[in-house]
């Protein structure tokens, strides 16, 4: 069906019930819903504060969160049922296009950045008349409030936009819901995440006012940090107003501004210069920027040689940090999405189905795999099923005995 008759034409009712999303009938003019709109509980932080202070305007954060869920949404997925590896079924139809506007990286992307900037993300679940997934849906986490229960698990998740709200309920016994709420750690909240965003949040305010610093710096290069102080050597001990006027004419004219960067400050009728700030170097401007710089890498797991922050010498190279990045952060963050996928979404195809990620699709990490197939083809003591279940792959019907394949 081409974008406008999906849009503009007639669908029969059965085709709403089932392929539309509950939050979908009312995103009509959901652009301008920034101004207005009521914020979710955030336990003292604000979403839109976090994505606009930290995400938007900070290069170092915006850098992360991209190669982040760029590259983890960029690995193959696999499905298996036992120790077969399925090649076609609905489930991974489903996972390469989640739903109509997206495909499976772009979706993915979406998931893992919401993670990495709220510390939350949500995955809506659209079920058909046969009660299996159609769609899948990224949401916006400042748009979703968690209703506590009794029982320990969420009540419900509740979606508001525009004044409106759709209510999303959880089976108080096995808590599941067509809602998957993923989520960091938080040490002191039971129902969010934390995000990396809050933890870093001193060193982004720093960067930002560097940056901000540095770009007045540059619009007022030649306005001196400092004052002009009269010290008359005869007759009147204050300036009149039209000199005055005139001094201050000539300060904003001839010494403002890029375009009078350098030029020599003159000083004449008992004129006298007195500095009242530190200069960038008392300051250590630039070490105090690259600093916080790897303090915001740092709470995103991400190697500062990655982003190419100066003076960091933890790693060697360029593929080692790479080989750290994927191994330190990047895997763990994607088993946590794939174990919750088995649990949630897995379930409606099958109870003997396991999706997974493909790890040797992943270049940094190939020497890691080359070493290990190097170790378990040296291992002259295990037989053939026995290197195979190592390396992750099915049994042989004449596997069990010691030798190559």
């Amino acid at each position: 069906m081409g974008p406008f008759n999906r849009l503009f034409g007639k669908k029969k009712a059965s085709d709403l019930d089932q392929k539309q999303s509950a939050v979908a009938s009312f995103m009509n003019g959901a652009e301008t819903l920034w101004v207005g709109l009521q914020d979710a509980r955030w336990s003292g932080r604000n979403y839109k504060s976090l994505a606009e202070e930290g995400y938007r305007k900070n290069v170092i954060t915006h850098r992360a969160v991209r190669i982040l869920s760029e590259s983890a949404a960029s690995v193959p997925l696999q499905l298996f049922r036992g120790d077969q590896k399925l090649t076609h079924h609905p489930l991974l139809d489903l996972l390469n296009r989640p739903n109509p506007t997206q495909g499976r990286g772009l979706f993915f992307e979406t998931v893992y950045a919401y993670l990495n900037i709220a510390g939350n993300s949500y995955v809506e679940m659209v079920l058909g008349a046969d009660g299996r997934p159609l769609e899948l849906y990224a949401l916006r986490p400042d748009r979703i409030k968690v209703i506590p229960g009794s029982s320990g698990w969420p009540k419900a998740y509740v979606y508001g936009v525009s004044g409106r709200e759709h209510q999303f309920s959880v089976d108080p016994v096995t808590g599941k819901s067509t809602i998957l709420h993923l989520k960091n750690f938080h040490p002191t909240d039971d129902y969010y995440g934390l995000s990396p965003l809050e933890a870093a949040a001193y060193s982004i305010d720093v960067h930002n006012a560097a940056s901000s610093w540095n770009k007045a710096l540059l619009d007022n290069s030649a306005r001196p940090s400092g004052a002009l102080v009269f010290e008359p050597k005869e007759g009147n001990a204050v300036l009149s107003s039209e000199q005055f006027e005139r001094l201050k004419q000539e300060m904003e004219e001839n010494f403002q501004g890029s375009r009078n960067a350098r030029r020599p400050l003159l000083l004449e009728g008992g004129l006298k210069w007195q500095q009242m700030a530190f200069s960038p170097a008392d300051m250590d401007f630039i070490n105090a920027k690259h600093v916080s710089a790897r303090e915001i890498a740092l709470a995103f797991g991400v190697p500062p040689m990655i982003l190419s922050i100066p003076g960091d010498n933890t790693y060697s190279n360029y593929v080692e940090a790479n080989r750290a990045l994927w191994r330190m952060t990047l895997l763990p963050m994607m088993d946590k999405i794939m174990s919750s996928l088995n649990f949630w979404l897995t379930p409606y195809f099958g109870d003997d189905l396991r999706l997974d990620y493909d790890i040797d699709s992943i270049p940094a990490l190939s020497s890691d795999r080359q070493a290990l197939w190097q170790r378990i083809g040296d291992a002259d003591f295990l037989t053939i099923n026995e290197k195979r279940a190592v390396v992750g792959l099915g049994a042989l019907t004449d596997g069990d005995r010691i030798g190559n394949p």
